[in-house]
């Protein structure tokens, strides 16, 4: 028997296995009073003042027993080389105006703009959120959390954002190209989370199942059945809202 401590809050965890390095994470799971945690654990060290992290290194599968909700999302930020939004997701109330989104999507790149995130994951505490991110080409990938969360969970999502947008862009991470494919940009956020809550972070997974919707878009109205049809016109509705 061993202890997981998750910020001040302090678990009784049965370690059930401890498995080779990880091929893909997976995010917590609620059960009941019993939370399943199949966390990625990543090498962690210091350049200065800076931790910065290297998630997929092992996974570790722990049955948890607490009243622990899982991992929650408050933001996921697509900025460019200027810190101009691509695509943003907002999953709490934090931020409750257009301006205010605005004003925290500009703190966030003012304030990593100088770091050197382009190899590996980096991570910032900054007016009491947590935010893990990472710079590709022209653009700017951030994950935002609680200053609770825990910052694992986090990184993995991160991730997952940018393998999946690799795969869709052809690993292609011009500023354009992201604008032109922006619906399935949109398509991979809402694949990977609902609500704030985490529902995959397998940047392949999540590729797929974009691409599988898009297929279904695709093809002719005649061609789809009468769900498919109903589901390609709520999604049109979606967008146009969003833009």
């Amino acid at each position: 028997m061993s202890t997981a401590t998750r910020s001040s809050t302090v678990y009784s965890a049965k370690i059930k296995h401890l498995l080779e390095p990880a091929e893909a994470s997976s995010v917590a799971v609620g059960r009941s009073a019993t939370v399943e945690w199949r966390m990625t654990v990543g090498r962690v060290g210091f350049r200065g003042s800076t931790m910065m992290m290297e998630p997929s290194s092992w996974k570790v599968t722990a049955v948890v027993h607490g009243e622990e909700t899982c991992p929650t999302i408050k933001s996921i930020l697509l900025l460019d080389s200027e810190g101009k939004r691509v695509a943003v997701k907002y999953y709490s109330d934090d931020w409750p105006t257009i301006s205010a989104k605005s004003a925290f999507e500009k703190s966030v790149f003012t304030r990593t703009q100088k770091a050197n995130a382009r190899m590996e994951v980096d991570i910032a505490m900054f007016e009491n959120y947590v935010v893990v991110y990472k710079f590709v080409q022209d653009l700017h990938f951030f994950v935002i959390g609680a200053d609770d969360e825990n910052e694992l969970f986090l990184a993995t999502v991160l991730q997952g954002f940018i393998d999946a947008v690799s795969f869709l862009l052809r690993s292609n991470f011009d500023k354009m190209e992201a604008l032109e494919n922006l619906d399935l940009i949109l398509l991979c956020l809402d694949e990977m989370v609902d609500g704030g809550m985490i529902l995959e972070n397998d940047g392949n997974l999540i590729s797929g199942k974009v691409e599988t919707h898009s297929r279904d878009e695709a093809a002719p109205l005649a061609d789809q059945t009468i769900s498919q049809a109903l589901a390609t016109a709520r999604e049109h509705l979606t967008r146009s809202l969003l833009r």
